[in-house]
């Protein structure tokens, strides 16, 4: 491992332990050239997921595009970034479990929209009003009465 310090190539672990619930080992490593030391973090590879886009486009999963989406559906809402990042997490974790390389957009968006659903309906009506493109107010006054209909079925 390449000492981010000097640049010699030789280091030798000093410590590891288990990171992320397991998912990952972090290790303290001493550089042989200068004696600093660094943290590094291993994990297992996972294979990349392909978002297949409303033009049929393709491109690569990137977290920070769903979270920055969810970040501005929650803004000044009392939504903590813990939270958004565990529902990315989640989104994720569904994903990379159902052994599909591939999925739309659309089913990330709608992965999305069902948890906000139950953190904050204003985010999630933001975000909907967003990913679903409202045609006309119409449709959105659609959705609203939906989500009303379904609160007060739950209460």
């Amino acid at each position: 491992m390449k000492c981010p310090y000097c640049g010699y190539l030789e280091s030798r672990v000093v410590d590891s332990r288990p990171a992320d619930e397991g998912e990952k080992i972090r290790r303290r490593r001493e550089c042989m050239g200068c004696m600093k030391r660094f943290t590094t973090y291993e994990m297992v590879e996972t294979l990349p997921i392909m978002v297949i886009k409303k033009d049929k486009s393709r491109q690569m999963f990137e977290r920070n595009k769903l979270l920055n989406g969810l970040m501005r559906a929650c803004e000044k809402r009392p939504v903590s970034l813990e939270v958004l990042e565990r529902i990315v997490d989640e989104i994720e974790s569904e994903i990379l479990n159902s052994l599909e390389r591939e999925v739309t957009s659309r089913k990330i968006g709608e992965m999305a929209m069902e948890k906000l659903k139950k953190v904050d309906e204003i985010a999630y009506v933001r975000f909907a009003s967003v990913y679903r493109q409202f045609a006309d107010v119409n449709s959105f006054m659609d959705e609203i009465t939906r989500l009303l209909h379904d609160h007060d079925h739950e209460h």
